[in-house]
């Protein structure tokens, strides 16, 4: 099994990137790491505010998570080790659903389909890139915006270099489509251990909309844990103090490897 694999999935406005750090983090505990783009924003971001792929504006959830499979599948005899920041939360939670994860850590995560929040902070930070009069268009959110949903806990300065190395062009249609059939989970399905990891600031994915994706999950003999980060934003995975953040990961990996394997002898 490929107990010692894990395949980080990245969330909107940013590409694989985003997970440099980590892979290294990761690789230097003994894991074989890959990170895969999703469709049409593989790039240098900076090139890619630009020179955006016009084909990334039609595609939807469906697709990238149809993307991650085929990944998957063409990469492995055994489900890997899944971790997600954001949406790409939410994609691990469709995948470990459908049998590609022997573990899911979702970080932060997307909610999916029917799970929502009617806080302020995750209206104003969603509605502009959800907008419905926007068409196909693509989505590259200004600093501002991004300052306030993404990095609210850091300055202005520490959001705008952020902003600066990570953000991309988005598709408007895969947030949409979460919000349809592509985001379905089917809460009462028996699934692989599932750590919900959030942050307390967070403003457009707040901590009350993750503890609701987590307390969704019914079945009681399967592993749903969830874990609180004090006083970090969405940026939690770049901000200092992700180190604190990897390290508790990767102290859940080991233990519900453990309990995996000996549930195996």
């Amino acid at each position: 099994m490929d107990a010692k694999k894990i395949i980080f999935i990245h969330g909107l406005h940013e590409n694989a990137h985003s997970w440099t750090a980590w892979k290294i983090f990761f690789e230097n505990l003994g894991y074989t790491c890959h990170a895969p783009d999703y469709p049409y924003h593989g790039g240098i971001p900076s090139v890619l505010r630009q020179h955006a792929d016009k084909r990334l504006a039609k595609i939807r959830l469906r697709d990238v998570v149809q993307y991650y499979t085929q990944f998957i599948d063409q990469s492995g005899t055994e489900p890997p080790i899944l971790m997600g920041h954001s949406m790409g939360g939410l994609i691990v939670q469709k995948l470990i659903q459908a049998g590609k994860g022997s573990l899911g850590i979702c970080i932060t995560s997307a909610s999916p389909r029917g799970v929502l929040s009617l806080k302020w902070s995750f209206i104003r930070s969603n509605i502009g890139v959800i907008n419905p009069f926007k068409g196909n268009s693509l989505y590259c959110g200004t600093k501002e915006w991004f300052h306030y949903a993404i990095c609210n806990t850091l300055t202005r300065q520490q959001a705008d270099e952020i902003y600066e190395r990570s953000v991309i062009p988005e598709s408007r249609n895969i947030p949409r489509s979460s919000r349809f059939s592509d985001g379905n989970i089917d809460f009462t399905k028996p699934h692989k251990p599932l750590l919900f990891v959030s942050a307390e600031k967070d403003h457009i994915i707040p901590i009350s909309l993750n503890r609701r994706n987590v307390e969704a999950y019914k079945d009681k003999q399967s592993i749903t844990d969830f874990k609180e980060f004090k006083g970090r934003s969405h940026s939690i995975c770049v901000q200092d103090g992700w180190q604190e953040v990897a390290q508790f990961i990767a102290e859940w990996i080991t233990k519900n490897n453990s309990h995996r394997q000996a549930v195996l002898l």
